[in-house]
């Protein structure tokens, strides 16, 4: 029952993760940078110590008595996937969200298997699985076929977006993506994806403040959240540093005070936008706390995200008025990212 409810725990987050980006659709007369920012403040500042409180009253006291060598590598491998989320946005814009989304996660599926495992190798730990491990088992070697089966998976989708830019015109490209751009796009959604992967670490990085929570009491359900606290200051001082210079060079600073936007929905959309945003790791935690496995849970949770983006993309038309042979192109890219990602669940519930 308990692995059960930590894969409809994962599917809820992954309807959250793929759907999130939705709202700011609704936002008009801002700069990207300028809604980014307002729907990350919510994501990494105000409603991750909310939801903390909520279920560990004393998530603080744990903060600040925890080991300072954790909470900075906490904070860096959330300072490092900041950069991925950054760039997220940015793949998404130029991609759109079935493309955007496929390139992106799968990348994250692939690597947030292999970070971990990497570190473990160079500062190694009881209990944790290094590379070294990985090679040397079936499971650990299923995990690399995986990997290898993911980057195929992003080749073929890659494929599919150069091939619906060929074919349809500039006037068809920006009814279904306003910005549909296939080299950039796939530039930063493959930077986004490497780095958004250092999450999963962030999170293993921080698991002494999880075990904590738990052995004071808690709700091991909800262990996790106060780790989030410190991982996503990491991603909020990325985005805000980046954003702020978008916003100085490109003059947006205006936008947040411009009364001829409709200020009152750009600010509740992006809001909606950033608390949907977090709900994907709210309930991502109470997944892996159900499931017991990190990498697992992980690459459990893109799937779900690839195949809720791209039901998106579908009800968008983003691959409207291309042909047959591109729409079985990213279909068959799809299907091998996901292939990957069983590859990579089986092979670590084999280990």
């Amino acid at each position: 029952m308990g692995v059960l409810f930590g894969v409809l725990f994962h599917l809820i987050g992954g309807v959250a993760s793929g759907s999130f980006y939705m709202p700011f659709s609704k936002v008009k007369g801002w700069k990207w940078e300028s809604y980014w920012i307002v729907g990350g403040l919510f994501s990494w500042l105000i409603v991750p110590p909310v939801a903390a409180y909520l279920t560990i009253p004393e998530f603080a006291e744990i903060i600040s008595s925890t080991n300072h060598t954790v909470l900075f590598f906490t904070f860096l491998m959330g300072l490092l996937w900041g950069i991925g989320g950054l760039t997220y946005g940015l793949g998404v814009r130029y991609l759109g969200m079935s493309l955007g989304n496929s390139v992106v996660l799968g990348f994250c599926s692939a690597f947030g298997a292999l970070v971990p495992s990497i570190y473990y190798n160079i500062f190694p730990k009881e209990g944790k699985t290094s590379l070294t491990d990985l090679l040397s088992n079936t499971g650990g070697q299923l995990v690399i076929l995986g990997v290898i089966v993911c980057l195929t998976g992003i080749f073929i989708s890659g494929k599919a977006g150069m091939m619906k830019e060929k074919e349809l015109p500039d006037e068809k490209k920006k009814e279904t993506v306003k910005e549909f751009n296939i080299k950039t796009g796939l530039f930063v959604a493959i930077v986004s994806g490497i780095l958004s992967a250092c999450f999963n670490f962030g999170i293993e990085a921080g698991k002494p403040m999880a075990e904590k929570a738990v052995e004071l009491g808690f709700n091991p359900l909800f262990q996790n959240n106060v780790t989030y606290v410190v991982l996503l200051w990491g991603g909020l001082t990325t985005n805000i540093i980046w954003c702020i210079i978008l916003n100085t060079r490109n003059k947006s600073f205006s936008d947040y005070t411009n009364k001829n936007t409709p200020l009152f929905n750009n600010y509740f959309f992006s809001a909606i936008a950033g608390t949907t945003w977090f709900l994907q790791f709210f309930f991502y935690g109470m997944g892996e706390s159900k499931l017991g496995n990190g990498a697992s849970s992980w690459i459990l949770h893109m799937a779900f995200i690839i195949l809720v983006s791209n039901l998106w993309g579908i009800v968008l038309k983003e691959w409207k008025g291309t042909s047959a042979k591109t729409i079985r192109t990213i279909i068959l890219g799809i299907l091998t990212i996901i292939a990957s990602v069983i590859i990579v669940g089986i092979g670590n519930a084999i280990k």
